[in-house]
Formats: structure tokens, sequence, C-alpha cells
């Protein structure tokens, strides 16, 4: 076994995401057949790792991205500088008419028995169209970055995302820089790809350059194709059978020091209970259980990364590193929108077991 080996000297940066920024148009509770208005979220698998990371914990993070010059990335760089996070933009020019784009997700928050509906249009999308060669890696690192990021959803994309992230996660590693991904694993993205054995192929590729890897018990069984009981159907909080997926995960993966995973129950659309384990250097670890009532669960497997990289980035013991990832994912899933409105004092009590008792 091994552990990771996080630098600790001074860094320009903390932490570097690469994936591609969304919009996301949230009409509430409503869906979109009926929608007469909507909320406008700036979003992206990878981004929100690095906006949780900047604006509730206070690390210097940045982002590797594509951006479109006209009215929506405005409005999106905009979005990024609120949060705090350090752009790398490579820059498309938009035609008026048919793009490049940046890509458009649409999803309402469902009630009760009704459960969110999401879909996209990713037509012509800046970010799918990033390849090798689009960064200067070697000027990024050499200012030093402590942490590496990316997931699933980029490697979706297109072939040439999942090339960019094998060379990004080549190029960390010889920084010295920890990698990470997130398996994020989106069916309707990967059929357009050819489906679950070529995802499976893509991911496989990036996992052998990763330190690190996050994802719930569908994304474990999807993306790296282990079988497991059925994610869909039986909805029980066990620990044992997602610590066998792991234990799997790192056997076919041994350069891989540490799997974290999410694990949901979902009773309704507004009613979950929470809970996350982590596996590293051998041992095991599990959060405490909670109740969420839940405002708006997008983002919150991002927020469960983004706190328990910070714990570990702080040097906190591996316990704490997942209770400060289990509390930030369950504070983000009370506020609109995929980034958080949390801040230290709050995940940090909440991790410590503190109730919602009034804050006087």
């Amino acid at each position: 076994m091994a552990q990771l080996s996080i630098r600790s000297d001074s860094c320009d940066l903390d932490f570097l995401s690469l994936g591609a920024l969304v919009h996301r148009l949230d009409p509430g509770i409503i869906p979109f057949r009926r929608a007469r208005s909507f909320d406008i979220h700036v979003s992206g698998g990878e981004y929100n790792v690095a906006a949780n990371l900047c604006d509730c914990f206070g690390l210097k993070t940045g982002v590797a991205t594509a951006m479109v010059n006209y009215g929506i990335g405005e409005m999106v760089q905009a979005r990024v500088r609120e949060m705090g996070v350090r752009p790398f933009y490579k820059h498309f020019e938009h035609d008026g008419v048919r793009g490049p784009n940046i890509a458009t997700v649409y999803s309402d928050r469902g009630l009760g028995v009704r459960p969110p509906v999401v879909f996209y249009n990713r037509a012509n999308e800046a970010g799918g169209m990033l390849k090798p060669g689009d960064f200067d890696w070697k000027s990024i690192f050499d200012s030093g970055v402590r942490w590496f990021h990316s997931g699933g959803i980029f490697a979706a994309l297109s072939p040439t995302t999942s090339e960019l992230i094998v060379e990004g996660m080549q190029a960390a590693k010889a920084a010295g820089a920890v990698t990470s991904f997130d398996l994020n694993y989106r069916a309707k993205l990967w059929a357009t790809l050819g489906g679950a054995a070529k995802g499976q192929e893509m991911i496989g590729k990036i996992v052998k350059n990763v330190d690190m890897l996050v994802g719930n018990e569908e994304d474990l069984q999807k993306g790296l194709g282990f079988e497991g009981h059925d994610v869909e159907s039986k909805g029980a909080l066990d620990p044992d059978s997602f610590f066998k997926m792991i234990e799997r995960a790192v056997t076919k993966f041994p350069n891989v020091k540490m799997v974290a995973t999410t694990l949901r129950e979902v009773h309704s659309t507004n009613r979950h209970d929470w809970a996350a384990v982590l596996w590293y250097d051998g041992k095991r670890y599990v959060s405490p259980t909670c109740s969420l009532d839940v405002v708006d669960r997008i983002g919150g497997g991002d927020g469960f990364a983004a706190g328990l990289i910070y714990g570990m980035l702080s040097g906190n013991e591996p316990e704490q590193a997942l209770r400060l990832g289990w509390a930030h994912g369950a504070l983000l899933t009370t506020f609109p929108g995929d980034t958080t409105m949390a801040k230290l004092p709050e995940v940090e009590q909440l991790a410590k077991g503190g109730s919602a008792r009034v804050q006087r």
C-alpha cells in the first residue's frame, strides 16, 4: 500500500481542474414543459470542485477549460471570477448562429415522488473540441500545482477530451502533483461515443494515471465495469458492498492509492439518507449517516469531493477528511445551484456532529 505524496512547499495553485463549463437552466420545481422563467447556474463537474475549494475552503484554485467569445461566455466568465477561480481559457470565436457553444443543461428539481429530469444541449460544444496541445502544461505546472483533477463528464464529450485528460494527468504527475478523477458516469453522454464499452475503455486509460478516484456506487459499476448490487432498485447503505468494489478497483489499477464514494438512499426527491466511505492506504473509513432535506441535489458529489480534497491538502487525518467531504456535500444539497454557499465553520461544525439548531 502507499499514501498520497502531497506537496508542502509553496505552490502557485493548490488545486487545478480540467473540464468543460456549462450553464444550467433551472425552473425550480416546475417541469420544463410548463416553465416560464428559470435561474441560470454556471457549472461543470470538474469546475465545481475548484469553485467550492476556493469559495468555501479558501484555497488557491484554477480551471483549464474552453471559453467562447459571446454573451453567454461573458456571463460564465463573470461567475468564475465571482467564485475566485483562476481561469486558463482556450478561446473559441462564435459565428453568431451555430457556435461553437457553451453547453446548456436543463434540469428541473422535481418534488416528492416526482424525480428531477435532466437533459442537455451539447451540440457544437467548445469544451468537446479541446484536444491535446491546447494548454501549456509545462508553464502551468512550473509555477507549482499541488493537486490536479478531472472527471468523467469531460471525458465523455469527445475522443479528444479523454486524450487531453491523459496528457494533463501525465504532466501533473511529472510535476509532482496528486492526480484525482471523478468517474461521474453519465450514460446519456457515453451513448454518443459508443456506449458503455467505449466509456470503460477510455476511462481505463485515464485511471492508469490517477492517484485518487471519486465516484458513487453506480459510477464504480458502470464506469469501471464492475458488477455489484442493483443500485437502481436496491438502495441500502451497505458500506461493505462498496468496499468490495473499491478493492476490485485498486487490484485492477494498483496505482490508485485512495478511493472515495458517496452513499445515498433516495426515499423521495427531497428526502435522502447520506453517507460516504473512504479507502486509503488499505484502511476503511465510514462517515456518519444523516437524513437530508434536499433543495437541489445537483452538485452534491462535487461538494463531497471538494471537502475531502481540502481535508487531505490541509493535513487532516483520513477520517476527518472524509467527514469534511461528507459534511460539505450534505450542506451543498441545501442550496440552489451547483456550487457552494457554505462557509468553512459551518462545514466543520457539521463534520463534528453539529445540529440544525438556530445559530444565535
